[in-house]
């Protein structure tokens, strides 16, 4: 198996960043055009294909903009949206000693900036790492993971939520997590449109019957 140092790690989920946030515009105006096409195709009066081209392209920058400002927020805020959803709250020193020096010692020995602390209290063995930069990168840790790992195991899975960090993981999946969002969000519009005008489409038939 070939070695794949750190710096070489960072580089690639660094550019498979930069891939998703530039092929996302390609990828989202395809899936436009293939809506307002099915769209078409199922009305009682189909279009022109030149019709539907300007109707994509009249629409084009209302949609870059909608995307652009959900994508602002979620990135802007992804990390309280996380911790509503999982129900994480900051750990302080002062609360578990015992956590927070085994995250700072690892912290130290690797050169690196040590992370905010999230506790879930939740008895299952879980943790993951989330982030984008220095100020949003994060570790949280389930209560039950805690209680049950002793000192050795517990450095263990903090440091390798360290490494996610470290080689830009949780940048790359807060990406991907976001365009997700948004594609599932356009998705569903789509879905319950196309349903909407097929259904509609035959109350009609069936009032002009």
């Amino acid at each position: 198996m070939k070695y794949v140092g750190i710096q070489t790690q960072i580089r690639r989920n660094n550019f498979r960043s930069a891939l998703l946030l530039t092929g996302f515009p390609v990828l989202l105006f395809g899936l436009v055009y293939l809506f307002f096409f099915i769209l078409n195709q199922i009305s009682e009066e189909p279009q022109p294909v030149h019709v539907i081209n300007d109707q994509v392209i009249s629409l084009a920058p209302l949609i870059l903009i909608g995307v652009l400002i959900w994508f602002t927020i979620a990135w802007l805020n992804h990390s309280s949206m996380i911790n509503r959803a999982t129900g994480a709250k900051p750990l302080e020193r002062t609360e578990n000693k015992r956590i927070y020096n085994l995250l700072e010692n690892l912290c130290i020995s690797v050169r690196m900036k040590m992370p905010k602390l999230f506790v879930i209290d939740d008895d299952s063995l879980n943790a993951y790492a989330s982030g984008i930069s220095e100020k949003s990168f994060a570790i949280t840790l389930s209560s039950g993971i805690i209680t049950k790992l002793d000192d050795l195991e517990l450095e263990g899975v903090i440091a390798h939520e360290l490494t996610h960090i470290r080689n830009r993981d949780v940048r790359l999946l807060i990406v991907s997590i976001i365009f997700v969002g948004i594609f599932a969000f356009l998705s569903q519009v789509a879905l319950r449109s196309i349903q909407f005008g097929r259904f509609g489409g035959k109350d009609k038939n069936n009032k002009t019957a």
